[in-house]
């Protein structure tokens, strides 16, 4: 079975499950160009846990418009792939094996983190799917050991995502149009982490906080960052990335998306 890359996507706003922009375009590709996966398992920004990781192991996951204030249209949209609760388990296990406690929803659906790029991904909705939180208050490396723990899983056919926001403030979000000027702040973090990924800087990485530029102004909590992590642990400690994606929206989200092989 081939061995699979893991991904980080940017999901920015929901809005890009059904507008068009060159990051709507490039989901639309991007599942065109990779080993049809048995299985994925995706760690999404928007399920936040307490004390330890969880996994979810509906086998019907729910799709949930974890949102407000958008066009119906989105909430009218259904995701509706099978859950994947054997791979959940698995992963459950590989964690417990490395020392890390895990915790098991037995109804948590898939959060607009999963599903919108899911959706434009593979929108069959015919590969099971299921997902694994980040950790409130955990730090990168955290994480980078969570994603480490996960890595036999790409030799058994599943694709591991994060999902998050390469920048993510949406306190200077002022109504602008999709296509502004990208803001300096983010431009330079944007950058700066692109240079890192592709140098394999880890070090670096699981410091940005202290060493890239207006990193707090770019990620004044760090949920939409910490997927990145998870990807980046589960392709083992000397990964490089490449970048298969870049743009920005509304000039301060950064759309980024990279590959760990």
């Amino acid at each position: 079975m081939q061995r699979l890359p893991t991904l980080f996507l940017s999901h920015g706003s929901p809005m890009l499950s059904v507008q068009d922009s060159p990051a709507h375009r490039f989901l639309q590709e991007l599942g065109k160009t990779l080993p049809r996966p048995k299985a994925i398992l995706i760690a999404s920004a928007h399920w936040e846990s307490i004390g330890a990781p969880a996994v979810s192991l509906a086998p019907q996951p729910e799709t949930i418009h974890d949102f407000g204030g958008f066009p119906q249209e989105l909430y009218e949209i259904r995701y509706p792939a099978p859950g994947a609760p054997q791979t959940a388990e698995r992963a459950a296990s590989l964690l417990e094996q490395a020392g890390i406690a895990v915790n098991r929803s037995a109804r948590r659906g898939l959060d607009h983190g999963a599903w919108v790029p899911l959706r434009l991904m593979f929108p069959e909705a015919d590969i099971p799917a299921a997902q694994i939180s980040v950790v409130r208050g955990a730090t990168p490396a955290d994480h980078a050991l969570l994603g480490r723990a996960l890595e036999g899983l790409r030799d058994e056919g599943v694709l591991v995502i994060g999902s998050g926001s390469l920048t993510h403030n949406l306190y200077e979000f002022r109504g602008q149009p999709l296509d502004s000027p990208t803001q300096p702040w983010a431009a330079e973090f944007s950058d700066w982490m692109h240079e890192k990924l592709e140098a394999g800087d880890r070090p670096a990485l699981l410091d940005y906080r202290q060493q890239a530029p207006s990193a707090a102004r770019n990620h004044p909590t760090e949920e939409h960052l910490l997927p990145l992590y998870v990807a980046m642990g589960a392709t083992g400690d000397h990964a490089k990335a490449k970048r298969l994606h870049h743009s920005v929206e509304y000039g301060i989200l950064a759309m980024d998306a990279y590959a760990f092989d």
